[in-house]
C-alpha cells in the first residue's frame, strides 16, 4: 500500500470543474485519499469517481468561509481548481480575490502543508490583460499566508473539451477565410492537458516545489496563427487563409467568437483580451523538479481531435455552473413573496416500460435535438446567442450519458433519475427562472405515463408577457415532442397527449423575508 494512501486526505476545490474532474480520478489512481469539494454534492455524486473507496465528497463554496473550513479540516494539501470568470459575476477579479483569501485563512485554520494552484502565465505588467493580472493576484494573495502555496501558470491548455481548444476547434472548422485581431501573431506556448495533470500531481508532496512559481509549457513556442494551421492539418481540413485585421478590438472579437463558436460573449471576452499577450515560460526549473515527456502541440491536437471523435471527452469547459434546484422550484409553501410560478404540463400514456421511454429522454439535445419543431428551438437559441446568451451551440458533452450539473444546449442538468426523471434549468436569457421537466411513472407492465412540465418564474411585466407570448408555441410543441418520443422507440400512444390543469401558486417566501 502506497504511504499516501493511509495519510490525510487531499482537498480538491472545483473538483467537478474542466481540470479538476480529471485530477481527483488521477490522485486516486496513484493511491491518494481525495476529499472533492463542489457547490453541489448531486453534482459531484454523479462524477465516475464518487464510488472511489477512497474519496469523500463535500459541499463547499469559497465565497462561504465556514463551508470552506469544514472542507480544509483533516486535509494535508488543497488543489485551487477555481475561478469566478461566470456571466452572472459582474466583478471576477473582487470575487476571486475574496475566494482567495478565504482560502488562504481555512488551510491556516486547518493546519495544511501545501496549497497548489493552477493560473495564468504572463508578464506582471501594465499591458496584461484584467484576466491574467486576476489570475496573477490569486497567486500572490495565496503566496502571503503562512501555508506554503506552489504555484502554476500555463498558457493555453490544449485538450478535447477545455475552452481554448474548443474555441480554436470551431473557429478553424467553420471559418475558411479567417479575418483575426492581431492577436493571431501573439506567442504563446501551449501545454497538453495530460502533461498539467503530471505536473499537479508531480508537485504534490515535492519540497523543492513548495512556496515556488513555476511555469508550466509544452515543447513548442507558436503564434496562433500557427497553432489554427496546425488544427487544420490534423483535421484534414484545407488550408486556412488567415487575415490578421488591426480594427478588431478585444471586445468585437469577442462578438464575433459568441456568433460562431460555443464559447458566449462573457467568457469569451476576457479569453481574448489575454490572447493579446506573449505567454511564453521564463523559468523551466519545474521540467527537473517533476520530468515527463512533454507533447507538442501537434501531438496534442491530435489526441484531443481522437478524444472528440471517440466521444471520449471525460470534462468540458460548460461543467462549472450552477446546479442547484431553485428554491421555488421545491418549496411547498404557498405565501405570497415575489411573484406567480406559471407552469405548462402535458401527459401522455406509452405502450413501453419505464426503461424504454427513458432512452430518448437521456439523448435528448445536442445532435439528437428536440424530437419536433426543431427548428423553433433552432430558432430560439439563435435569438439566445443574439441576446448574448450560451445558445444551442453549446450542445451536449456526451451524446448517451447525462449526469447532474452537464450544460445541455442553454440548459443545465439539475436532477437525473434514471428511469424516472430528468430536470433541466434554463441558462438562455429570459426575464425570470424557467425549468423544464419530463417525468416517467409506471402504470403497470408494458405502461408508462410521461409528463413534461415547464415551469417560470417571471421576472415583473415583461416576464409575464414572455411567458403568455410563447403560451400557444408551448402546446404545440409539447405535445408533438411527447408524440416523437413515443415514435423514436416505436411504441404506440395509448393515451394522446393531454393538457395537465396547471395549479397556479405562489413562489416561496425566503428565510428573513
Amino acid at each position: 500500500m502506497p504511504e499516501h494512501e493511509s495519510a490525510k486526505p487531499v482537498l480538491v476545490l472545483g473538483a467537478t470543474g474542466y481540470v479538476g474532474g480529471r485530477l481527483v480520478p488521477l490522485l486516486l489512481e496513484r493511491g491518494y485519499r481525495v476529499r472533492a469539494a463542489g457547490r453541489s454534492l448531486e453534482k459531484l455524486s454523479c462524477r465516475p469517481f464518487a464510488d472511489h473507496p477512497a474519496i469523500e465528497l463535500v459541499q463547499a463554496d469559497v465565497l462561504e468561509e465556514t463551508s470552506l473550513l469544514e472542507a480544509a479540516q483533516g486535509c494535508r494539501a488543497v488543489y485551487y481548481l477555481v475561478h469566478s470568470m461566470a456571466p452572472q459575476i459582474q466583478d471576477f477579479a473582487e470575487t476571486d480575490r475574496i475566494a482567495a483569501r478565504n482560502m488562504v485563512r481555512a488551510a491556516e485554520a486547518a493546519g495544511m502543508e501545501q496549497i497548489i494552484y493552477l493560473g495564468g502565465l504572463g508578464d506582471d505588467d501594465e499591458d496584461l490583460s484584467h484576466h491574467l493580472l486576476s489570475r496573477l493576484e490569486v497567486g500572490r494573495i495565496l503566496q502571503e499566508g503562512s501555508v506554503p502555496c506552489t504555484f502554476l501558470r500555463a498558457a493555453m491548455i490544449l485538450g478535447a473539451g477545455s475552452a481554448s481548444f474548443e474555441l480554436m476547434r470551431y473557429l478553424v472548422e467553420r471559418l475558411p477565410v479567417m479575418l483575426t485581431p492581431r492577436w493571431v501573431q501573439s506567442r504563446c506556448q501551449p501545454i497538453a492537458i495530460s502533461n498539467v495533470l503530471e505536473y499537479l500531481t508531480g508537485v504534490l508532496d515535492n519540497p523543492p516545489a513548495l512556496g515556488q512559481t513555476l511555469d508550466i509549457g509544452g515543447p513548442d513556442i507558436v503564434t496562433y496563427a500557427e497553432l489554427f494551421r496546425l488544427y487544420a492539418e490534423e483535421a484534414g481540413l484545407r488550408r486556412r487563409l488567415i487575415i490578421p485585421v488591426p480594427v478588431f478590438s478585444p471586445k468585437l472579437s469577442s462578438y464575433w467568437i459568441h456568433l460562431v463558436t460555443p464559447v458566449p460573449a462573457t467568457l469569451a471576452r476576457p479569453l481574448t483580451e489575454g490572447l493579446r499577450n506573449t505567454v511564453v515560460c521564463q523559468d523551466t526549473r519545474i521540467r527537473e523538479m517533476v520530468p515527463q515527456d512533454l507533447l507538442t502541440c501537434r501531438e496534442a491536437i491530435r489526441r484531443s481531435l481522437d478524444r472528440v471523435r471517440q466521444q471520449q471527452v471525460a470534462t468540458c469547459w460548460f461543467d462549472a455552473g450552477q446546479a442547484t434546484e431553485p428554491e421555488w422550484v421545491s418549496c411547498e409553501d404557498a405565501y405570497y413573496a415575489g411573484g406567480t410560478i406559471l407552469e405548462c404540463s402535458f401527459r401522455t400514456v406509452i405502450a413501453a416500460d419505464p426503461e424504454e421511454v427513458w432512452q430518448p429522454i437521456r439523448r435528448i439535445g445536442g445532435d439528437t435535438g428536440w424530437y419536433y419543431g426543431d427548428r423553433l428551438w433552432w430558432l430560439r437559441g439563435l435569438m439566445d446567442r443574439l441576446l448574448g446568451g450560451v445558445g444551442l451551440r453549446r450542445g451536449r458533452r456526451d451524446p448517451e450519458e447525462i449526469r447532474v450539473g452537464d450544460g445541455l444546449d442553454f440548459w443545465r442538468v439539475l436532477d437525473v433519475q434514471e428511469n424516472s426523471r430528468l430536470q433541466l434549468l434554463a441558462e438562455m436569457k429570459l426575464p425570470g427562472e424557467a425549468v423544464l421537466e419530463f417525468r416517467l411513472h409506471s402504470l403497470g407492465p408494458g405502461r408508462t405515463e410521461l409528463v413534461q412540465a415547464a415551469s417560470f418564474l417571471p421576472r415583473g411585466l415583461w416576464g409575464m408577457l414572455y411567458w403568455y407570448a410563447l403560451a400557444p408555441s408551448h402546446v404545440f410543441i409539447f405535445k408533438g415532442m411527447l408524440q416523437e418520443i413515443a415514435a423514436a422507440i416505436d411504441r404506440p400512444i395509448l393515451t394522446p397527449p393531454t393538457r395537465v390543469a396547471a395549479q397556479r401558486r405562489d413562489s416561496c417566501r425566503l428565510p428573513g423575508a
